[in-house]
């Protein structure tokens, strides 16, 4: 199955506190970004109307639907996917996942050794290392505490980008806290590295099988017993 992108072409990206949406058609890229916090539920199939309109198209007209896979927002991230497979699924449109921390990684292109890190909440970042210039993840997709997180053994690296870098505990290395939009993860879905699925065989990625502290975790985070 392969995704046509002479077609329009849909991203969806509720894996943080944002909406992001983009829909590429007729040769341009309408974008609508904003931060929403809980309130994906309700915008996300109003904003994606509204997208569809300004283009004079459907979802029947779609070559494509891309969706960030994760890892990111539990809730989002379903949201996100579930309203994809909706859309693809009466039409048989190919899906096309694309990892969150690869799109984040690729607002730094053509570097030998770039670390892509995300507020994962807990006190833990979701990150990965890559060479954006060669088109390889030098890592796994690995969660953890920020100040613990190490360089690719054999790889001088010091380049960082991701939301992660405004933290009060950041990772140990130079970076910007710039964070993509929807737009982003279809030029990476254009490249063709990514594979395209049908809506039931959608997957999200995790690298966390615990989303919530405890009530006990929360209070020794606060200094309680």
């Amino acid at each position: 199955m392969q995704a046509d992108f002479n077609r329009p072409v849909l991203a969806i990206d509720t894996s943080t506190s944002y909406l992001s949406l983009a829909l590429r058609s007729g040769g341009q890229t309408h974008v609508f970004h904003e931060p929403v916090g809980t309130g994906q539920s309700g915008l996300i199939l109003p904003q994606i109307g509204a997208l569809f309109a300004g283009a004079g198209i459907t979802a029947a007209d779609l070559g494509g639907i891309v969706y960030a896979q994760g890892p990111g927002a539990f809730t989002g991230l379903r949201i996100g996917t579930g309203v994809a497979q909706g859309l693809a699924a009466p039409f048989a449109t190919p899906l096309i996942g694309v990892p969150c921390l690869d799109a984040v990684a690729y607002q730094r292109p053509d570097r030998p050794c770039v670390l892509a890190a995300t507020d994962a909440r807990m006190g833990e970042v979701f990150y990965a290392w890559f060479d954006t210039a060669g088109h390889r993840r030098l890592s796994g997709y690995q969660v953890g505490k920020a100040a613990e997180i190490t360089a690719p053994q054999g790889s001088v690296c010091s380049d960082g980008i991701g939301n992660a870098f405004a933290l009060a505990d950041k990772p140990p290395f130079d970076g910007e806290a710039d964070m993509p939009t929807a737009a982003g993860y279809l030029d990476l879905a254009a490249t063709g590295r990514y594979p395209a699925t049908d809506a039931a065989q959608a997957e999200l990625l995790y690298v966390r099988n615990k989303i919530a502290l405890t009530a006990k975790e929360q209070a020794e985070r606060k200094g309680g017993v």
